[in-house]
């Protein structure tokens, strides 16, 4: 079963490669790597795509198709997050040029570990921080996107979970067009008139309930229609393994976030 999962991911990627030109020439000096980058990544998205916790279980499904040690996957996995970034950067380039003009922004917790272990957790300190979600307090890093209507996406960001949501929604929207909405946490009306560009954009946040300012009708079908990012954030959580808490480097956790962003954007 892990075969026909990793022939299809190989196809996907193969295609990707040769559209986007990703593959270099092999060099003439020197050792040939013993995964090449077309296979770290294919590697990379069958481990998000099928769930595994672990680059453990990916290494027993593949080790003697491999051959080679367990730290050289690790290595050529977290490696190759460099390469998925490169694709998501091409792809969100190419969702703008064909994007909805309806577009959602919000941001997500990413979690790097339990609340009550963040005393001990050594791995992504000077990186993660305390922050508040919807869920209550959590410790670790915060996720902002944008996505059009029919779930291009077209904005990302991974911060600290304490930078401004403001701030952030300039940076990842400064060059996307059309009508962005957003939830009452990004109420500012400062940023409705930065953002703002008569004929090409505009910005619509939702109140918050004790504002006096109401929204229409059709104002509130707009809003009702960010359940489709947070539908995002949920299945890259549940299905792509997003989250997690077990990598032991600052890379095995930024190759994780990309590569399960990868693996979702394929499914779009």
């Amino acid at each position: 079963m892990h075969s026909l999962v990793y022939d299809k991911l190989k196809h996907i990627v193969t295609q990707l490669f040769q559209q986007f030109k990703i593959t270099k020439p092999t060099p003439v000096i020197g050792r040939p790597k013993k995964i090449s980058d077309l296979k770290a990544v294919t590697l990379s998205l069958y481990k998000q795509h099928s769930t595994r916790a672990t680059k453990k279980s990916v290494y027993d499904d593949f080790k003697e198709e491999l051959k080679c040690s367990y730290k050289t996957l690790v290595v050529a996995i977290n490696k190759a997050a460099l390469i998925t970034l490169r694709i998501l950067f091409i792809l969100m380039r190419l969702g703008k040029q064909h994007a909805h003009p309806i577009k959602y922004t919000d941001s997500t917790d990413l979690p790097v570990c339990l609340k009550k272990n963040a005393d001990e957790h050594k791995t992504m300190r000077g990186l993660a921080d305390f922050g508040k979600s919807s869920k209550g307090w959590f410790y670790g890093l915060k996720l902002t996107m944008t996505r059009d209507h029919d779930g291009r996406l077209l904005g990302l960001k991974i911060t600290p979970p304490g930078v401004n949501d403001r701030d952030i929604f300039r940076s990842i929207n400064q060059d996307i067009f059309g009508l962005i909405i957003a939830d009452a946490g990004y109420v500012s009306r400062e940023l409705e008139r930065d953002m703002h560009i008569e004929g090409k954009r505009w910005t619509m946040i939702r109140p918050y309930k004790t504002m006096k300012k109401l929204a229409t009708a059709w104002q509130l079908k707009l809003y009702r229609g960010r359940f489709r990012i947070e539908f995002d954030f949920r299945n890259l959580k549940l299905f792509h393994g997003l989250v997690t808490s077990l990598p032991r480097s600052i890379n095995g956790y930024l190759a994780n976030y990309l590569h399960a962003l990868l693996s979702y954007a394929l499914t779009k």
